[in-house]
Order: structure tokens, then sequence, then C-alpha cells
């Protein structure tokens, strides 16, 4: 699994005009599934992505983790995080799960971080056109990835 996550002053993601998902201060979370990612590769990327500190500290210092500061998550499913460029001019996706089986992760992604942290994570709809609109706070950009290839 792979994510771009940034730290944000708000987020919202919009379908159709409607907001689906919002935040204040948090977390938005570009999320990925690749092929054969498995449990372990979903609950390493939750973990990191929750627990990573990246907010200021009163000596602004990035000490404190989303749940020190009790800040939003929200989560937006991204399967061209796997477009391969290397060549040519149009991405390959060969590396990015099915559909079917990528949902099923982004579902099980997002429950497991509700269930173990009790957080309320917003979401955008899988598969749909969004509208990703947000501030980044810093800013701060980080690429993570279950496998470590980065």
């Amino acid at each position: 699994m792979r994510a771009v996550i940034q730290r944000v002053k708000r987020a919202e993601v919009r379908v159709d005009g409607q907001v689906t998902g919002r935040i204040g201060r948090g977390i938005l979370v570009l999320l990925g599934v690749g092929q054969g990612d498995d449990r372990k590769d979903l609950e390493y990327l939750a973990e990191k992505i929750i627990n990573l500190r990246i907010f200021e500290d009163a000596e602004d210092k990035m000490n404190l983790s989303l749940l020190d500061v009790k800040g939003g998550i929200l989560v937006v499913s991204q399967f061209t995080l796997y477009g391969d460029c290397r060549k040519g001019k149009r991405p390959s996706y060969s590396d990015a799960a099915r559909p079917e089986e990528a949902k099923r992760f982004y579902e099980d992604f997002i429950a497991y971080i509700c269930e173990k942290y009790a957080l309320d994570v917003q979401t955008g709809v899988f598969q749909a056109m969004m509208d990703v609109d947000f501030i980044n706070d810093g800013p701060v950009t980080l690429l993570l990835d279950s496998k470590k290839n980065f």
C-alpha cells in the first residue's frame, strides 16, 4: 500500500458537488492499494500514519502525532499512486490492485483506524471522480510505502 499524506489546516472532498468528507486540522491521506498487499501492509501503513510525529509542539518542533493534537483524518482512494511513468508518456497501472480488492482494502483501512483509535475518519467515494480541496499546513507532505520502497 502507498500513501501520500499531507498535514492540513483543513480539507474536504466533493463528489458531484456534494461534500462527502471534511476535516479541520489534521491529515489528508491519498491511499493506493497494490497487487499482493495484505493485512500486514494495511496495519503498517495505518500505524505509521496515525503515529507520525508531524505536528509542532510548544517549541515548534515536530514532536506530536495526530492523536496528540486530536486532529482529523480524511482518506481518499488514489490508485494513481501506483502509476509507473518510467516508460513512454502514458502511466502504467499494472501494479495497482484490481478495483474489487482495492475497495476492500480501502474500507478495511478505514475500519481499522476507526476501531483501533476511535477516530472519526472522513472519506471520499471509492472510484468516483472527486474534487479534493485542502490547505497544506507547512507545507508538510510525505510519501509512505508499506513495502518500504521509499
